[in-house]
């Protein structure tokens, strides 16, 4: 494991998410910070504010928000495993899409029969 560079006294949060991987680029980071995606303890962040260790960011993704916690203040992107060091990810567990319940025939069987067809549209409640 790499040892983590030497901690500044305050960072940009533009780029303090790209240094630790929540976005691809930098300009990816002050791009999502423009559009209203990112939060620092709860109110808009604007991408040149700056971040303390104990800060609390909200990024919103497609589908799904991230809850990070800042341990560690870095400017400069490295690698994955260390860049896990500088925050505490409180994201919440997305939830699992239920499963629904359509039967499926086995393969191969080929085309139903008329009696298929008919419990078919019974399960379906048609007919």
């Amino acid at each position: 494991m790499t040892s983590l560079p030497s901690s500044p006294a305050s960072a940009r949060i533009d780029a303090w998410l790209w240094a630790i991987r929540a976005y691809k680029t930098r300009s990816a980071a002050t791009a999502a910070c423009r559009a209203g995606h990112v939060r620092l303890n709860g109110t808009p962040a604007k991408a040149s504010a700056t971040l303390v260790t104990g800060d609390k960011v909200t990024v919103r993704m497609p589908g799904y928000e991230r809850i990070l916690e800042v341990r560690r203040l870095i400017v400069k992107r490295v690698g994955a495993e260390v860049a896990s060091h500088c925050f505490t990810d409180h994201t919440p567990p997305r939830p699992v899409a239920p499963a629904l319940g359509i039967p499926q025939r086995d393969r191969g069987t080929g085309r139903p029969t008329k009696k298929d067809r008919r419990d078919m549209e019974r399960l379906r409640g048609s007919a």
